[in-house]
């Protein structure tokens, strides 16, 4: 399985519960497409504790999407840039017009 963690702020001004609706459609589609096996709802950063240790990051939403194998991982890819190459407002594209500062990072987690 391949986890891809989504660090991001909500541009100035941007509408939490917008964003989540936003969201929640876009992984609605990766899900009817077969594009995705599943995904976590952002998450708010907890900053006040010992744990979080990443003051020099500052993103404060959290997501964590977990795809099936790398194959899958790559055509999920695929359909976004495509997506993002039309001027279509697809899902991928209401929801990620609304962040900011994001960071996107992979692991592949081995199979027991």
């Amino acid at each position: 399985m391949i986890r891809m963690l989504s660090a991001f702020n909500l541009k100035p001004g941007e509408d939490e519960t917008a964003f989540r609706a936003a969201y929640q459609d876009f992984i609605t589609e990766l899900h009817a497409t077969c594009m995705i096996l599943a995904a976590d709802p952002p998450g708010r950063r907890v900053r006040d504790t010992p744990m979080d240790t990443g003051d020099n990051y500052a993103q404060e939403f959290f997501s964590i999407m977990c795809f099936r194998n790398r194959a899958q991982l790559d055509e999920a890819y695929a359909h976004i840039e495509e997506r993002m190459k039309s001027s279509t407002t697809a899902t991928h594209l209401r929801m990620y017009r609304r962040i900011t500062n994001s960071v996107f990072l992979c692991w592949e987690e081995d199979a027991e």
